[in-house]
């Protein structure tokens, strides 16, 4: 097996679970054997939250158990290390596991404007992954506006206001701790396009918000006026989160709960049935000042409600603005199918189409929606699906060179793979670093830094 993660969100640390659960659960793919797992970056899990990391845990255990790991860029159309055409003839299957990295543009006057940032590369900062470690925001403002109703919107609001004291035994880094320490952040609004009914979040993130220390929710009553009727015949994952929604917005706190929120320094709202229109420039025209949003009504009923305009607008200002309004995959290979319209890899049950031997989980498969779970048991349906095709006589025949053959293909290049034992070296560097501190670890930023530790 043959993958590269996605690091879009904190759900995918460096051993992504679409990776992870198509082959740890499943040695027998190869006839006994344990898969290969070829990586894109070499460092250890990228995450703050103890969730992914548990994830990592059962990664190196499988590792351990005899998996064949490696660190090495797969194509994905402006170069790498290997192409899925030669993955193919070394191995009887490949899974293609590598989630969605881009982000969705706004496609809005001002994008482009200091003070604007994807989530995706604001989670990237603060879980520490290389390739967005110099991105430094300034967090001088009092409010941060992020645009989107998301799981990844919500976790960036949570480190935005989480006391810097509460991060400081985490593995979140030290240079991003630094910035954050000295944040002048107040307020943070979460805003969508559509109504409660509608949110991507989940139960468990919204809880973790509520209970934020230092916090209090600023939720209006109104935008849940005749909820309770209408919630009857929902799903009971949108029922219980959108009557904690409920709860929150019209009923009075206890008396322990009033006094915690009086005394809360910072606050979080969700802003509905607004829509991005235009970044607002400081009056200098230097930074972003504030965002100019479409008020919209909703046509149609539930999930499927669409927003329209109504006409009205709206000025927040603001510093900060955080763009969560979606991700997308790239196309890996030009010998691979993909659908740029829905950015997913077209696929029959992890199957890809018209090509025998290559499959697809996670992300990329179904498009990026859902938590860990959802993509555990996408990457389960996949491995059951290779397990399948194996019985029936459905995969390539003959025998196969496996890793060796990459192995060949990248020494021909002059590329030095980062093997598993390698991986562990920087993980024990880590864990070392951050000892000293109180930390899980201190995570290694620079790629060149890990070379030399690794006598490179």
């Amino acid at each position: 097996m043959a993958s590269d993660p996605a690091t879009s969100r904190r759900e995918h640390p460096e051993f992504p679970p679409a990776v992870l659960h198509a082959g740890a659960d499943h040695p027998d793919l190869c006839g006994g054997k344990w898969p290969s797992w070829l990586l894109h970056c070499p460092t250890p899990a990228k995450t703050p939250h103890p969730g992914p990391r548990r994830h990592l845990r059962e990664a190196v255990c499988t590792l351990r158990s005899g998996a064949l790991w490696c660190g090495a860029r797969p194509s994905r159309g402006e170069g790498g290390d290997v192409t899925v055409p030669e993955l193919r003839e070394a191995y009887h299957a490949v899974v293609l596991s590598y989630g969605a990295e881009d982000n969705q543009a706004l496609k809005i006057p001002g994008e482009e404007l200091p003070g604007v940032f994807s989530a995706r590369a604001f989670v990237g900062w603060y879980n520490g992954l290389p390739e967005n470690r110099e991105l430094v925001p300034d967090l001088s403002c009092d409010t941060a506006v992020i645009l989107g109703q998301g799981n990844v919107a919500l976790d960036v609001a949570r480190i935005l206001l989480t006391p810097p004291e509460h991060l400081e035994k985490t593995d979140i880094t030290e240079a991003s701790l630094g910035v954050l320490r000295q944040s002048q952040v107040k307020t943070v609004w979460i805003v969508g396009r559509r109504g409660p009914l509608q949110v991507a979040f989940t139960i468990k993130e919204l809880r973790e918000m509520i209970q934020l220390p230092g916090t209090r929710p600023i939720l209006d009553p109104a935008d849940f006026l005749g909820l309770q009727d209408r919630i009857k015949e929902v799903p009971r994952p949108r029922k219980r989160l959108t009557e904690l929604l409920l709860r929150t917005a019209t009923e009075k706190p206890g008396v322990e709960e009033a006094a915690r929120q009086a005394l809360a320094p910072r606050a979080w709202g969700l802003r509905f049935f607004r829509s991005p229109q235009q970044v607002l420039p400081s009056p200098d025209g230097r930074r972003a000042a504030g965002i100019r949003l479409a008020i919209t009504r909703l046509e149609g009923v539930g999930e499927a409600a669409r927003a329209v305009p109504t006409g009205d607008m709206e000025d927040l200002p603001c510093g900060l603005v955080l763009s969560s309004v979606g991700y997308k995959s790239r196309p890996i290979d030009p010998s691979v199918p993909f659908d740029s319209k829905l950015g997913v890899i077209p696929n029959m049950e992890g199957r890809v189409v018209d090509v025998p031997g290559l499959y697809c989980s996670g992300w990329v498969k179904r498009g990026p929606t859902g938590v860990i779970t959802t993509t555990m048991t996408d990457s389960f349906l996949t491995s059951q699906t290779l397990l399948q095709d194996l019985e029936a006589g459905l995969l390539p025949s003959g025998p196969r060179p496996g890793y060796s053959a990459i192995k060949a293909v990248l020494s021909s290049r002059g590329v030095q793979p980062i093997s598993f034992s390698d991986w562990e070296k920087l993980d024990a560097e880590e864990m070392s670093r951050g000892q000293g501190a109180g930390k899980p670890r201190e995570k290694l930023l620079d790629p060149q830094e890990m070379l030399r530790l690794l006598g490179r």
